[in-house]
């Protein structure tokens, strides 16, 4: 909105941001937002599977810096998780009014007409991905950006209804699929699949026990509210330990890696440690499992 003051000059004033004389510290207030919204500490878990879908497809050395390859990495490292978490946030504005998990490291949906847009933009650069992609990747692809906005948004809004919310976080691997098949040119094995969709059910579900308290008491029926703490945490276990096995028709060493996560949940229930301190914890593991994971890809690669 234009205004004018006493000596005829115009003063611009700001509505919805996105003003080109917005003050700076506006902006970068906004950048600070966009970031946050964005779960830094979980950009791994969509570019996470691509590295290692890259590492499985590669042939040569080459291939892992293959242009298609550093799209896909580049893509699922930040536009992915601002387009995934805009789309939580602005359907989850009324239930995180009073989540405790949104002080901090998190934060609750501010929106505004520049956020709503980037995380449109966000959204509309995935279809520029999937447009250079061999159409063999394109079913995965589909599946992400479909999961990425049904787990949030209405009609289907999977995250309210129990064991549909685990199932649908499936939607965290298929960047590492869509990665192989786009590669390979060819479909990633059955098991692997499988196993890695059972590993997504149980950090999902685990991810939702410190939610458990906010929920209920805004009404919402989760996997997590359904089953109790005690509950979930079997039912994690049950997931992480599926997928070792399942994993194991694939490699016995990814099978014997994937063991860290049914221990490492059980030692959690027996411990002292509180849930909502040891979800932050999640990340490290994940990171360091994938890394062993990645450089044993690397390993094969190299040395046969």
């Amino acid at each position: 909105m234009d205004t004018t003051t006493e000596d005829g000059r115009a003063n611009h004033t700001v509505n919805g941001g996105g003003h080109e004389n917005e003050p700076g510290e506006v902006r970068s207030g906004r950048l600070r937002y966009l970031l946050t919204l964005s779960r830094p500490r979980f950009w791994l878990y969509l570019a996470g599977p691509v590295i290692v879908g890259v590492a499985a497809a590669a042939r040569t050395p080459g291939e892992l810096f293959d242009p298609l390859a550093v799209a896909f990495f580049a893509y699922f490292l930040l536009p992915a998780n601002l387009f995934l978490y805009g789309v939580n946030d602005v359907f989850d504005a009324d239930v995180d009014a009073e989540n405790p998990k949104k002080e901090g490291k998190e934060a609750r949906w501010q929106g505004g007409s520049v956020v709503v847009s980037t995380v449109l933009v966000s959204g509309l650069l995935g279809l520029l991905l999937a447009a250079a992609t061999p159409a063999v990747a394109w079913p995965y692809l589909a599946g992400f950006f479909f999961l990425a906005v049904e787990y949030s948004a209405p009609p289907l809004r999977f995250k309210t209804t129990p064991f549909l919310d685990s199932l649908s976080n499936g939607l965290y691997i298929l960047p590492g699929a869509a990665a192989f098949a786009a590669l390979t040119g060819t479909h990633p094995p059955l098991a692997a699949l499988v196993g890695a969709w059972l590993w997504t059910m149980g950090m999902h579900t685990f991810s939702a026990i410190p939610d458990i308290k906010p929920d209920r008491e805004a009404g919402i029926r989760t996997t997590a509210t359904v089953l109790g703490e005690e509950r979930t945490y079997a039912y994690c276990g049950a997931a992480w330990l599926a997928a070792a096995v399942t994993f194991a028709l694939v490699d016995t060493r990814i099978s014997l890696l994937l063991l860290a996560y049914p221990v490492v949940v059980f030692a959690l229930y027996w411990s002292d440690v509180p849930t909502d301190r040891a979800y932050w914890w999640y990340p490290a593991l994940n990171t360091l499992v994938g890394m062993a994971l990645t450089l044993g890809l690397l390993w094969r690669l190299v040395y046969g």
